[in-house]
């Protein structure tokens, strides 16, 4: 029986898949996710001082006090006046069970803010303390 001839009957047939849609997909998921990965990290920035200190050891999950140029005083993301920070941190570490706690002070903090965090965590019972710095890069 002979072959009809119709529309396109003289086209091969092509198994080939166009990815050019699916690349630019895929970059411009990169690139989003380029832009936004900083902004999701979260945290208090906090220059802290260059010194001669070893890194930081892996820990499930470390427990921050940070202290800002201005004086302002975080407890992990969440600033809290002095008196609120005197009154209150017995209370969330005991809650929490939280037995070490790193203090990153800004390297223009004032050295009376920085004294004060550290004179209430340390009548903390059983309560660690560690200073965070930035350390020094060797030649």
């Amino acid at each position: 029986m002979p072959r009809k001839r119709g529309a396109g009957a003289d086209l091969p047939l092509t198994a080939d898949i166009n990815v050019t849609s699916l690349v630019d997909i895929a970059f411009t998921l990169l690139v989003i996710f380029i832009i936004t990965a900083p902004i999701l990290q979260g945290g208090v920035e906090v220059s802290v001082p260059r010194a001669d200190v070893q890194p930081l050891t892996a820990q499930d999950d470390p427990f921050f006090v940070s202290i800002l140029p201005d004086g302002r005083i975080y407890v992990d993301e969440q600033e809290w006046t002095l008196d609120e920070f005197r009154d209150g941190i017995g209370g969330l570490l005991e809650a929490a069970d939280i037995d070490r706690v790193y203090v990153r002070g800004d390297s223009t903090a004032s050295w009376g803010t920085m004294m004060q965090v550290i004179g209430v965590l340390g009548r903390q019972p059983g309560l660690h303390q560690a200073f965070v710095g930035e350390p020094w890069v060797r030649d």
